[in-house]
């Protein structure tokens, strides 16, 4: 009997995605787990798998097609074996979490924190057949270490197979299974692209009718990535809603210069290269816990300010494809070495096109740090629905008094661009302040203190 495959449900509120790539040819067979297609969503680009074996019998898009959820992407030929409704949901959604869902607490502060869930009581493994219920990232990195999934009692809901489930699977002999067959059939990992299919954008105000630009000579007309047509929607979403307002200010970084600098061997032999962004990171979520009101998003229809007892903080990375924002979680409770190593993993992924839903969501403030490219200062849009966001530029040595004499310094240039509606000028100005109080005061922020 021949079987549909759709794109499934991918939470988050996101309804498409962009075909990247489709790695498979009608007529291949494959395997079970076999990529099938590349998909970008708003958010990450995710590798979907194929749930069941079975024949390639029509593949229904082509890259650079923009899908619903819902549609019908590849239709495999008779004697594919489809999971169940339940193994089918688990297996494919790309945004479930990765473990076992965290309880949360309240410490002695008030704060709430997450604490580490409970990992199940290990049992002898069981060889399971059929499809085994799982994230293409779990999936991903069974494959990395050669754990036969089939193999692993899953922890996680439904007896989804984790990461950790994984991870405990190559450590013992008990668990660990022998390296992945590879899948019947595998295509290429490069596919020839098509071009990519112009779409409108979803427009938050009208806009005047554009002149006919050919009367005035040659043009070409250039079809947006979805990336690209996302970033554009919510850039024009936040200048449209939100009442942005700017404060400048500079922060005296020669004493960090030096110590990074200073601690740049030292940190390298850890495994850890000390970066200015780092320091930004940890100086702006202490910030941030001073003056929470820049840590929260503004329901306008309730008419209250949603404050988050959490701080994660997203950091803008350019990438060929556009501006990504990955997340990094709790900057505020990890030592600085920590966040530089996570930063820094961070970073690659989403250069590399690897990064996951789940690093790129639940941002409750953002660094943009352009210094590298040059420039004075600029004005960032604020990353709707969140307040605020840090925008950095290029540190250059200057003269400066100090003492009654005049002395070279690094300055550091900075922009806080802030949601007028839920914070004033002189709120502005304090919470910068304590930024760059803590930026000229870095062996606090190395010592976590």
């Amino acid at each position: 009997m021949a079987r549909d495959f759709v794109l499934p449900d991918l939470g988050e509120g996101l309804t498409e995605a962009e075909i990247r790539q489709v790695l498979v040819r009608e007529g291949e067979v494959v395997g079970e787990d076999a990529p099938l297609l590349e998909v970008e969503t708003d958010k990450a680009t995710v590798e979907i798998p194929s749930p069941f074996g079975g024949r390639v019998d029509k593949i229904h898009v082509h890259p650079g097609q923009t899908v619903k959820v819902g549609q019908v992407l590849v239709s495999f030929g008779e004697g594919a074996a489809a999971p169940s409704g339940k193994q089918a949901a688990d297996t494919l959604d790309p945004t479930r979490t990765l473990a076992p869902e965290p309880k949360t607490v309240v410490a002695e502060s008030g704060r709430a924190r997450q604490a580490p869930a409970t990992p199940a009581a290990p049992t002898s493994p069981v060889r399971r057949e059929g499809p085994v219920p799982a994230t293409p990232a779990t999936r991903r990195l069974a494959r990395e270490l050669g754990v036969d999934l089939h193999a692993v009692n899953g922890s996680g809901p439904g007896g989804r197979v984790t990461d950790d489930d994984v991870r405990a699977a190559a450590a013992g002999p008990s668990t660990a299974g022998a390296a992945a067959p590879a899948k019947a059939g595998a295509a290429p990992r490069s596919a020839p692209s098509e071009p990519l299919v112009a779409k409108p954008l979803t427009r938050v105000a009208t806009e005047p009718p554009l002149p006919k630009f050919e009367q005035y000579g040659p043009i070409e007309r250039q079809a947006l990535s979805h990336l690209r047509r996302t970033i554009a929607e919510r850039m024009t979403l936040s200048a449209t809603v939100i009442p942005h307002v700017t404060h400048f200010d500079r922060a005296d970084i020669t004493d960090l210069d030096a110590l990074i600098r200073r601690n740049l061997e030292a940190g390298q032999a850890r495994g850890v290269t000390l970066t200015l962004t780092s320091f930004l990171l940890k100086a702006a979520a202490l910030a941030l816990g001073e003056h929470p009101q820049f840590n929260a998003s503004l329901d306008a229809a309730a008419g209250e300010l949603i404050v988050k007892r959490y701080i994660h903080i997203g950091v803008a990375v350019a990438t060929e494809r556009g501006l990504i924002v990955p997340v990094i979680r709790d900057v505020d409770g990890k030592p600085l070495l920590e966040v530089q190593r996570e930063l820094a993993a961070l970073a690659q992924r989403t250069r590399d096109g690897r990064a996951t839903l789940d690093d790129l969501r639940g941002g409750t403030f953002t660094i943009t740090n352009i210094g590298a490219l040059g420039g004075t200062g600029a004005i960032p849009i604020i990353n709707y629905p969140e307040v605020a966001i840090l925008g950095v530029a290029r540190g250059r040595e200057e003269a400066v008094v100090r003492a009654g004499a005049i002395v070279p310094r690094l300055l550091l240039p900075l922009s806080l661009t802030f949601d007028h509606r839920v914070a004033d000028g002189a709120d502005g100005a304090r919470f910068a302040s304590a930024i760059v109080r803590r930026l000229e005061h870095p062996d606090d922020l190395l010592l976590g203190l």
